[in-house]
């Protein structure tokens, strides 16, 4: 519905205070939206967003950045240019956000220079899911160890959506990779997808890694879950190896052993995919993105969709998050 030639009505999802999603947040429609961005300034419509755990943590005053309220939720998305008040994008471009962008809504505007444009034939879903775990795997297999073709790297949870860009990331690198998971089930589906080697995340997992490593050990470790499952995979490094902590989803502390840092030299280090977009020289960030679009566009890095929803069902959206049968994400398709 338009207002007038420099104006349109839009919808999003805000929250005015903090707490459980399903019950803070709430639709806003007939927002008012100028098509004659400021200066500088880029007006988006969202053709996907996805629902992170970094979005539910936001709503629910746990995550590490807490935006000024009232706030809509949306960490990342893909959208395509409707007004530009920026030399570097036209209506009609594929964009993606590379900082928090409030893309849980119909539209958004952002300076132009938080934007990255995308290849125009890529699949909206998939490059709505680009910024966060993509370049979470890319950092993991770069930002750390120089790895050299051959080695081995280890991680726990390696049917999320961080391992699975992992396992083919660094199946084109020719480095060989362990994934431990909960679920048998899991194996054949992660090994089509690359892996070279799935166990269970459990005591019998670490004896069949070694097997499989025939006396070497890993050079990273990526841990996802904290516990005993971090654990297992420290035991797994070589020495000065390094385990990098990206998540914490078994909500436990990693503990180190005294003898893994005295005897082996392991390095403990952690990853917030955010720090590194907002402290890394913008050259280096762009050309990570124009790598990993150029493989998602060329369908050699996907990640699973479980299923889309408009912003009115919002509702259902979260509540499929905890469905058991769920697989890959879910995503708003405003």
């Amino acid at each position: 519905m338009e207002d007038d030639d420099s104006t349109s009505l839009g919808k999003q999802l805000v929250f005015r205070e903090t707490g459980a999603p399903a019950e803070v947040l709430g639709m806003e429609t007939d927002i008012l939206i100028s098509r004659s961005p400021e200066p500088g300034d880029v007006l988006v419509r969202i053709l996907a967003a996805p629902l992170n755990p970094a979005d539910l943590n936001t709503v629910e005053g746990t995550y590490g950045v807490k935006p000024p309220l009232p706030a809509t939720p949306g960490i990342e998305g893909c959208g395509v240019v409707e007004a530009s008040g920026s030399p570097d994008f036209s209506p009609g471009d594929r964009v993606i956000f590379l900082r928090r962008a409030s893309t849980w809504a119909s539209h958004t505007s952002v300076p132009g220079d938080v934007l990255f444009k995308l290849p125009s034939a890529i699949d909206p879903l998939q490059a709505a899911m680009l910024k966060v775990n993509p370049a979470t795997a890319w950092q993991l297999l770069h930002g750390f160890t120089a790895l050299e073709k051959g080695d081995f790297i280890v991680q726990n949870v390696g049917n999320s959506a961080v391992g699975r860009c992992v396992i083919q990331l660094a199946r084109d690198l020719g480095i060989r990779t362990i994934s431990f998971v909960r679920r048998e089930s899991l194996f054949g589906e992660l090994t089509a997808l690359g892996a070279d080697h799935v166990f269970l995340d459990d005591e019998s997992g670490p004896v069949a890694a070694k097997e499989v490593m025939a006396g070497a050990n890993a050079a990273l470790a990526f841990n996802a879950v904290g516990g005993e499952s971090a654990l297992r995979l420290m035991k797994l490094l070589r020495e000065g190896g390094t385990h990098i902590t990206y998540g914490a989803m078994g909500r436990k502390p990693v503990t180190i052993p005294n003898g893994l840092l005295i005897f082996r030299g392991i390095e403990i280090r952690g990853l917030w995919v955010t720090r590194w977009i907002e402290n890394a020289p913008l050259e280096e960030v762009r050309a990570v993105y124009q790598d990993l679009a150029a493989r998602v566009a060329a369908g050699t890095l996907v990640q699973p969709v479980d299923s889309t929803f408009p912003l009115e069902d919002f509702q259902t959206a979260l509540a499929r998050l905890d469905a058991p049968e769920r697989s890959g994400k879910v995503l708003f398709v405003p």
